[in-house]
């Protein structure tokens, strides 16, 4: 598809703008899920802080990466659904797939769909027509079948060598609705059905098996990328000094936790 080095420019468009694109809802930060880690003293005082509002912030519902969990327990097939919606029009999808579309276009990937307004709306289209394929056969189908827990549990512990490594093992492992580690197939197998499924709108060049397979390996990339994106939402999000949250809905009668000021 001719993406090359862009990926890493769009996932610098993509932090460069999240201040923007992003609110929070807000459920109790005691319900706060964080992937399983091994045991550890406890940490010097002088990062508590830090730690603390971290937490704060994750707490709250990621509008801009709907996937990041805030809460334990399973979600409803109902619910895995609307997860999948909630992906499929997110503003970290919109800005990926307008970014790409923009590249694609300076670089005439996908020559077929031409140039000029008409050839940058058929690649974003294609785009976001493949994300939201993506989403509902990951998000919703598979991972129904399978009983997979869809959303991504960030880890609040360890260096930058364990939280990257942890993202970068999402891609091969996820948690199951019991909770339990297990073959994250849903993230293997989805992008695979979209990329086949995008033969049927892509140019006729592009719907070959070598094509659909190079196309595959390249969301898989993207899909590591944004792990490691949302590893480090909350951290992004902390350092830029968004503290604000959306107000707190009619079913969720617990507490609005204390504001935190971010440590500078």
């Amino acid at each position: 598809m001719g993406h090359g080095p862009w990926v890493l420019r769009l996932i610098a468009l993509l932090v460069g703008t999240a201040a923007t694109a992003a609110a929070q809802q807000a459920p109790k930060p005691q319900d706060l899920p964080d992937a399983p880690a091994p045991k550890q003293r406890t940490p010097p005082q002088k990062h508590q802080n830090t730690l603390n509002t971290t937490i704060v912030v994750l707490s709250r519902r990621s509008i801009f990466f709907p996937n990041i969990a805030t809460s334990v327990g399973p979600l409803s097939t109902k619910q895995k659904f609307e997860l999948f919606a909630d992906e499929s029009v997110a503003p970290s999808r919109f800005l990926s797939s307008a970014a790409g579309a923009g590249i694609g276009q300076a670089r005439n990937s996908l020559d077929g769909y031409g140039q000029g307004a008409e050839g940058y709306g058929k690649r974003f289209g294609s785009s976001m027509a493949t994300a939201a394929s993506n989403n509902f056969f990951g998000t919703f189908v598979i991972s129904s079948m399978l009983r997979r827990d869809p959303r991504y549990f960030l880890t609040l512990h360890g260096g930058v060598g364990h939280r990257v490594g942890y993202a970068l093992s999402r891609i091969v492992l996820s948690r199951n609705d019991d909770g339990k580690e297990g073959a994250n197939w849903p993230g293997m197998i989805a992008p695979l059905l979209a990329e086949s499924l995008a033969n049927s709108y892509l140019p006729d060049k592009e719907r070959t098996a070598g094509r659909t397979f190079q196309r595959y390996g390249w969301r898989i990339g993207l899909n590591t990328a944004s792990n490691a994106l949302r590893e480090y939402w909350p951290t992004i999000f902390r350092n830029l000094r968004i503290t604000r949250t959306a107000p707190r809905s009619n079913s969720d009668p617990g507490p609005t936790p204390p504001a935190t000021r971010p440590s500078p």
